[in-house]
């Protein structure tokens, strides 16, 4: 059959470990023999990312400011056992929160549902989608450690020479300083993309926080979504039969657990990076989770919601077979192709896309499955590994585009 055109490039961004190995099979034998894949490649593998100082990511962003679509391995964020392990220059920071930080958008995650996957909460029967803020926050912190006794202060000055300062605290002993930040532009933007979303699936939105301890940073967000929601949201809502409502996160813990299920959770950016691995869990796997960046001006980053697999890599690099799930690798680069095509006015490669997810499904339904997913079925099915099972849906996908 004659591959599918593609008009621009997505903005490819390999990755680390075990997810890099499956980032190249699932191009080998989903993509690549039906598409005349066109893609900007930038190696974020943690190696490259040293050797080039980290200014390979910082091009990455850029490149999907100018292409508008990117898709995304999983990468290593470093900590002290992987300086070590890799002799790195410099401990860098998450990749995702330095291309997050350039492109100012909002992560919005959802399970991807399969019939025959049991949640681990049964009174879950429709998709929840967390939707995080994906700027400042904790991925952008300052932080040093204190040595010693000494007075700790927050110090802001102005742009036209104006002094704020407030004691943090007065340390009598060593400890370990943080400070993080945000803006209201980017709140706003936050904000203002949850309502656009959960208009657009037709569900409630829920926002929570914890204002009443940081009644200033936290309060921002809760009066920002407010406001917002009373001046520009509030009748379009009601006419669609849909709410919106703020709790403090505790609350929507438990609120949430007792729930169907079927809203949007908007979560700040630590949180919802928390929440959202909660979220996929509970739903069968954090292989089975959409991942993708939205922009106020309309730019697209996809990516496998979860880790590098590093166990399954070491044992890969043994020579051992792995029973690793691709379902979220997979689903990052549909989903990257299907905007592609929707954005460039070429249905043929949405059509694939959306056959390609099926196919997915299909495999899963029909008892084909990797290690994560047998165990949740009432079948009980023999795990595949990764190999049989990209072979399995590349024999349904080839059925359905022909």
């Amino acid at each position: 059959m004659e591959k599918i055109r593609m008009k621009n490039p997505v903005v490819e961004m390999d990755g680390d470990e075990m997810t890099r190995i499956l980032w190249a099979d699932i191009k080998d034998e989903l993509i690549l023999p039906f598409v005349e894949l066109q893609s900007e490649y930038y190696d974020l593998g943690l190696p490259n990312r040293d050797a080039t100082r980290d200014a390979v990511t910082v091009a990455a962003a850029e490149a999907i400011k100018k292409w508008r679509v990117g898709v995304k391995c999983a990468t290593i964020t470093p900590n002290a056992q992987r300086m070590e392990e890799y002799k790195l220059h410099e401990m860098w920071r998450s990749p995702n929160g330095t291309i997050r930080a350039i492109l100012d958008g909002t992560v919005f995650r959802t399970p991807i549902p399969c019939p025959v996957i049991r949640p681990y909460i049964p009174g879950w029967t429709k998709p929840i989608t967390v939707a995080r803020h994906s700027y400042g926050d904790l991925y952008k912190d300052t932080e040093f450690r204190v040595e010693g006794p000494g007075k700790a202060e927050l110090l802001f000055t102005g742009a036209d020479g104006s002094v704020q300062r407030q004691t943090v605290y007065d340390f009598e002993g060593p400890g370990v300083l943080q400070g993080c930040f945000n803006k209201d532009s980017s709140i706003e933007n936050f904000a203002r993309s949850c309502f656009e979303y959960a208009l657009g699936e037709r569900r409630d939105l829920w926002f929570s926080a914890k204002d009443t301890i940081m009644k200033k940073y936290d309060g921002l967000f809760k009066e920002t979504f407010q406001r917002l929601y009373d001046a520009e949201y509030k009748t379009r809502f009601e006419q669609a039969g849909i709410t919106y409502f703020y709790t403090l996160i505790d609350d929507a813990v438990a609120r949430l657990v007792r729930s169907a299920g079927g809203m949007v959770w908007a979560l700040k950016n630590y949180d919802g990076d928390v929440m959202s691995d909660m979220i996929s869990t509970a739903f069968g796997s954090l292989a089975m989770m959409t991942s993708v960046l939205v922009t106020a001006d309309g730019r697209y980053e996809y990516e496998a919601a979860h880790g590098t697999v590093t166990r399954h890599y070491y044992r890969h690099l043994r020579g051992e077979k792995t029973s690793t799930n691709p379902v979220a690798t997979i689903y990052a680069w549909s989903g990257a192709l299907r905007r592609r095509g929707e954005l460039d006015g070429t249905p043929e490669l949405a059509g694939y896309a959306d056959a390609l997810e099926q196919s997915v499904l299909d495999t899963i339904s029909a008892g084909t499955v990797t290690g994560d997913l047998a165990a949740l079925m009432d079948t009980r099915p023999e795990p595949v590994d990764s190999g049989a099972f990209l072979a399995a849906v590349r024999g349904r996908l080839e059925a359905k585009l022909q």
